[in-house]
């Protein structure tokens, strides 16, 4: 499991020229499943990215996370972040999960993060996707299961 998680001012996803979802203040999380992940791998990575500490304090320190200050957080599902490209030039998915597993999982990791007390708006699996993101810091974070 690998993601990108950003902190954003607002972000929005649209599909098909429509509004498909969007958040005002939080995190957008970019996310890919791979072969090898599983339940447990979904839970810790559901609670890490709801206690991560990525909002200032009145001292400017990173010390709120996304449950402390009730911001929303939008998941968008996106397989390419699992390319190897150790080899060639031309990006290998050998560790992407397959579409139809990937897709049930992603359903589940919503749970988790719903579970985690986060409210949780999501992108559209297997569509493509126009992203808006105003990014607020910025703060990017690299998650990985591993």
């Amino acid at each position: 499991m690998k993601g990108i998680l950003t902190r954003v001012s607002s972000a929005q996803v649209m599909v098909k020229g429509e509004i498909f979802s969007s958040i005002i203040k939080g995190i957008a999380l970019f996310i890919a499943f791979e072969k090898n992940d599983t339940l447990d791998i979904l839970k810790d990575m559901a609670k890490k990215i709801a206690c991560l500490r990525i909002f200032e304090d009145d001292q400017e320190k990173l010390n709120y996370s996304l449950k402390d200050v009730s911001y929303q957080l939008l998941c968008v599902p996106n397989f390419t972040l699992s390319a190897n490209c150790k080899k060639g030039n031309r990006p290998s998915f050998e560790n992407s999960l397959p579409a139809s597993a990937a897709g049930d999982l992603f359903n589940s990791f919503i749970d988790e993060l719903r579970h985690q007390g986060l409210e949780v708006k999501i992108g559209a699996f297997g569509e493509h996707m126009d992203i808006k993101l105003e990014l607020d810091g910025p703060v990017n974070i690299i998650l990985e299961d591993k």
